[in-house]
């Protein structure tokens, strides 16, 4: 099958079983063309649990999956690509937290959204790259212990210098791999280009940055922006789709480092056979995604502690 009869197959199941696909701002075009819902995996985690269908595939990697299942725990939430893991994420095991904690005796614990249910279940307050620093602000202890993104923290430290911050080592390799001399090679090569990066960049590189925010806030930045070239600083698939949405713009990936090959492994065939499988076919793929009740419950508190500072910075503004 050709590309386009793969997608218009993919359309039919999703019309005929009632299947929301769900696929993450760093899949290939092919993927987010027939999606339902795109975007930052909190948002897509929201969307699926607002629409009415009993069914979610998400194209992503492993901890978003999760995510969609702690929020609407009565669905059904499949993992279009088995295999596709976030190393940030599986960086950081319960135990090694618990050690953390240990450490840091006193001080809650802030998990960014990438971790996996076991985390969260050890955690007090579940954030977002964009809603992080709002969130800490919010909280009222001084002192807090952020995982596992110790670049995303510095970040937030920078922002929040009232207060403290305890990092441990972890994070993205692939955004961590970008240098201050990438920073200066790209300015180079186009000196009249906006630098937009993602906050987990290493602090060279954020601190250099024009715009410093989530996948959906660049993307939303440079859409936005009457400026007309810009180097974006998080994965590479995002100049690409930007190209697409703004053909009059200019777009440089920061560096060709800026490549997730656990995201690139979802292929549009993976989402087809995933369909089969969640259509009660016995030929199809993907995995479907189960978590302990208890775990459930217990990783679902931190994301509902965000969503109530979240609120209440509303109310305090």
């Amino acid at each position: 099958m050709t590309i386009a009869e793969v997608q218009e197959k993919i359309r039919e199941i999703k019309r005929e079983r009632g299947i929301c696909v769900l696929a993450h701002s760093y899949q290939a075009r092919e993927i987010l063309e027939v999606a339902d819902y795109t975007g930052d995996s909190y948002k897509l985690s929201v969307a699926a649990a607002e629409d009415k269908k009993s069914i979610a595939i998400m194209c992503g990697v492993r901890f978003m999956a999760e995510t969609v299942k702690l929020l609407s725990p009565e669905k059904t939430v499949f993992l279009a690509n088995a295999d596709a893991g976030c190393p940030m994420a599986d960086g950081l095991s319960a135990d090694r937290l618990r050690a953390a904690k240990e450490k840091y005796p006193g001080s809650p614990v802030v998990c960014y959204i990438n971790t996996t249910a076991e985390v969260k279940a050890l955690s007090d307050v579940c954030v977002t790259s964009s809603s992080a620093v709002a969130i800490i602000r919010a909280m009222p202890e001084s002192e807090i212990l952020f995982v596992p993104d110790c670049n995303l923290g510095a970040y937030v430290a920078d922002s929040l210098p009232e207060k403290t911050v305890h990092l441990i080592n972890g994070g993205c390799p692939i955004h961590a791999a970008v240098s201050g001399a990438d920073v200066a090679a790209a300015r180079r090569a186009h000196p009249g280009a906006l630098l937009l990066v993602h906050p987990e960049c290493v602090p060279d590189v954020t601190r250099a940055a024009d715009y410093v925010g989530s996948t959906s806030g660049i993307y939303d930045y440079a859409v936005k922006s009457d400026k007309k070239e810009f180097i974006i600083g998080t994965e590479v698939s995002i100049a690409e789709h930007l190209q697409y949405a703004c053909p009059d713009k200019k777009f440089y990936p920061l560096t060709k480092k800026l490549m997730c090959h656990n995201m690139k492994l979802t292929t549009l065939m993976d989402l087809y056979h995933c369909l089969v499988a969640a259509s009660g076919g016995s030929d199809g793929g993907g995995e479907q995604i189960t978590i302990e009740p208890s775990l459930m419950t217990d990783a679902r508190r931190c994301i509902d502690e965000m969503i109530r500072l979240g609120e209440k910075g509303k109310d305090n503004k």
